[in-house]
């Protein structure tokens, strides 16, 4: 199994830990104000509100890191067809 994989494994269950114990502890409501977007307070509670922005913050670096590798071709020595 490749290391990398494993290490990447652990650090998303830990940070899904950490979202688990904030929804425990954080019950109380917040109040969420954006007026270019959304016209009214939005009130929800603390830990709602992070894992929001939390998922919000997986898609756009999900978004930044996605690409399309290209093929290399190897250049031939002049005078080969």
């Amino acid at each position: 199994m490749n290391l990398m994989l494993l290490i990447k494994t652990g650090f998303v269950m830990a940070v899904f830990a950490l979202l688990v114990m904030m929804g425990v502890h954080n019950r109380n409501l917040v109040d969420f104000a954006l007026p270019p977007v959304v016209n009214s307070v939005v009130q929800q509670p603390a830990a709602l509100m992070y894992f929001g922005f939390f998922a919000i913050g997986v898609l756009t670096g999900t978004v930044l890191t996605f690409g399309v590798k290209s093929k290399r071709v190897p250049e031939k020595p002049p005078g080969v067809k």
